[in-house]
């Protein structure tokens, strides 16, 4: 005599093989505890920064070029623009290019302030470098605060990649972490009496392109990681 399927054997049996045929078609990962748990870690900017700083620091020292040699290869129009075509080629020499097409360079040099902004809470001050007297202006964020969308040495470090962390929120959260560390660097600068000072410097800028044909370019703003008197 036939043995009788009960119906919730019978439902069981045809989820089982509608789950194997899904997972013959599309494949599946199996995670195991451990990788889970590495997966709900919330991720910590500051350690995170910490623990890469002098890296960081090293990386934009040895990649810095005379920043005056980069604005004399930078020629903007009249009005202070250039085009992004005529952009490539410096950036492909002289600094680097991101996966989001910004222009990112680490550049040094010395030259004399002219102006300090301390009224800002996104203090800045202009300086006129040495061995360049083009029309492109140039300003350094001193604090206390640095603009939010502030990327410039995270990026032109070349080995911090928006590839490399799970979310777009942790890649800025690291850009404004290293931002307060490059703001502590500058805790001892004298920024009251900069007016008229010659200055040695080292740090980085970007020029962003991205869907951009022409580029503003009457001002540069160097976030730096080291300036002296």
């Amino acid at each position: 005599m036939r043995e009788r399927v009960s119906p919730g054997v019978a439902i069981a049996g045809v989820g089982i093989a509608a789950f194997l045929v899904v997972s013959l078609l599309f494949g599946f990962t199996v995670v195991s505890t451990e990788e889970e748990a590495a997966l709900t870690v919330e991720f910590d900017p500051v350690s995170y920064v910490d623990e890469s700083w002098e890296a960081v620091r090293t990386a934009i020292e040895d990649q810095a070029v005379p920043l005056a040699d980069v604005l004399n290869r930078i020629e903007p129009a009249a009005d202070g623009t250039i085009s992004t075509e005529e952009l490539t080629p410096v950036a492909e020499e002289l600094g680097r290019i991101t996966t989001g097409e910004a222009h990112v360079y680490s550049v040094t040099g010395t030259g004399t302030v002219t102006d300090v902004d301390v009224e800002s809470s996104r203090g800045s001050m202009g300086v006129q470098v040495d061995g360049y007297d083009g029309p492109i202006g140039v300003r350094f964020w001193i604090g206390t605060r640095i603009p939010s969308d502030e990327s410039s040495i995270r990026d032109a470090t070349g080995f911090i990649e928006f590839g490399d962390f799970r979310e777009q929120t942790e890649f800025g959260k690291v850009a404004r972490e290293i931002n307060k560390k490059v703001l502590d660097g500058l805790e001892g600068l004298d920024r009251e009496n900069l007016e008229g000072q010659a200055i040695e410097f080292t740090g980085a800028f970007t020029i962003r392109t991205f869907n951009q044909p022409i580029i503003d370019v009457s001002e540069v703003q160097i976030v730096p990681i080291e300036v002296t008197t």
